[in-house]
Parts: structure tokens; sequence; C-alpha cells
């Protein structure tokens, strides 16, 4: 048990060492680790979104006192994206596991190639309405429950494309996250419950410790190389998780 929590606290610490100075990849890298492990997916949303409740809280706090939030664009988002993420996980835990790993494997993979297109493709600048503003988190939160993650590379990389100040995006994507992941970890409790306990105390330890470091990092780290390599790591799991269920399929 305590090689399992130590795992996870590492798991958990470089997750969110990624997600708070990218703003994207905690759930993503975290749920397809646990996939990669033969967790199924809604154990493995349910698991990756209770332990961003405390990430995601000490990550927005820390970004709020570092000045990266911008509170008006934290609730045009996050308002949206807890509806979306609350009928996410409703769907997610009404499906049978081995009919939904296949999807969300390929959904992660198609995350991980989000991300690299994005690092290597930055969108030009335009501006943003109230309407996509609120249609973004709606579709970040419904993806990011259904996914286990999706929420940063979907909101974070499109709010920078459209203009806004990188610090503001990755902050207020982080801040506006804790509730909405807070909204889908209940849904989850009450629909499935909760297992795994272990995996959720070692994201949980690793992801809070690393929260304050990575807020610091925001403005100066490079974001393109860290984007590559978070972006490369999630596609050869998420390829490892099909190949997986390819074989389980040809026994």
């Amino acid at each position: 048990m305590l090689e399992d929590i130590l795992l996870f606290v590492a798991v958990g610490f470089a997750a969110q060492m990624v997600d708070g100075a990218i703003g994207m990849a905690y759930g993503v890298t975290a749920s397809t680790v646990m996939m990669s492990m033969g967790v199924p997916p809604a154990t493995a949303s349910a698991s990756v979104h209770v332990a961003e409740m405390f990430t995601t809280g000490a990550s927005g706090f820390a970004h709020w006192r570092a000045r990266n939030v911008r509170l008006d664009l934290v609730w045009r988002l996050a308002l949206p994206g807890m509806l979306g993420g609350a009928l996410g996980a409703y769907l997610l835990s009404g499906v049978e596991g081995d009919f939904i790993r296949p999807l969300v494997a390929v959904y992660l993979l198609a995350m991980g190639g989000l991300i690299l297109w994005k690092a290597l493709h930055p969108p030009p600048p335009h501006e943003l309405s109230t309407r996509k503003v609120t249609g973004l988190g709606l579709t970040g939160g419904f993806l990011d429950a259904v996914g286990g993650g999706g929420w940063g590379p979907m909101v974070a990389s499109t709010l920078i494309g459209g203009g806004t100040t990188p610090r503001y995006a990755i902050g207020s994507t982080n801040l506006a996250e804790f509730f909405v992941t807070t909204t889908i970890s209940f849904t989850f409790i009450f629909t499935i419950g909760l297992d795994l306990w272990p995996a959720i105390l070692g994201l949980i330890i690793g992801g809070v410790v690393a929260a304050p470091f990575a807020a610091m990092v925001t403005q100066k780290l490079p974001d393109k190389p860290m984007m590559i390599l978070v972006a490369v790591v999630i596609m050869l799991l998420s390829l490892r998780n099909i190949v997986d269920v390819v074989d389980k399929w040809l026994a």
C-alpha cells in the first residue's frame, strides 16, 4: 500500500507541475497512467477528479496569490463548466467499462495530439466572444469528465489563442477548474462511489506539494518544450491502452 501511495505521489507531483506551469494535462496525464494500469475509465476519472479537488484548489489559490487570475473570466468558464462536467460524469457512470475504455483511450490520444499541435502551431490571436467562452466552458467540462481530463488542453490553449494574456489564461483556467472538478467529483460519488484511496491520496499529496512551485514557474518556463514532451508521453500511453484493448478483443 505504501508503494502505491508513493507511486501516485510522484505521478501527482509531476502532473501538477506540468498543469500548473502550462495550464493543462494534470487530468489527462493521471488518467492515462491509471488506465494503463488497468483501472476502468469511470473509476480513473472519479479518482483523478477527487484528487483534483485539492490540487486545483491549491493551484488556483497559488495563481490568485501570484495575480495570475481574472475573476470575471473564472466565472464565465466555471458555471457552464460545472454543468457540462455533471452531465459528462453522469453519462460515464452509466456506461459499461469495457465499452467506454477504447473510446476514452482514443479521446486521450486525441488530447495528446491537440497539445502537440498547439505547441507546434500556435493559433493567431483573435478575440473570443462571451458566448464562445461559455460554450468553451460547457464543452471543456463535459469532455473533462468523460475522458478523465482535457479541461486544460481545450480551455487554456483556446483562451491563449483567443488573445488572452497567457498568465491570466492559465491562472483563470486553473481556478475555474476547482469548481468544475468539485462538481464532477460529487456526481461520481453519488453515482458510482469511490475506490482506490491509496491512488487518490498519493495524487493529492503530490499535487498539493507541487502547486505553489508550478505557479511560480508559470511566468518563466518555456511552454513549447514542455507541451511537446507531455503530448508525446500522453500519446504513447494512450496507444499502449489501445493496443491492450485490441489484444483482449483478439484473444
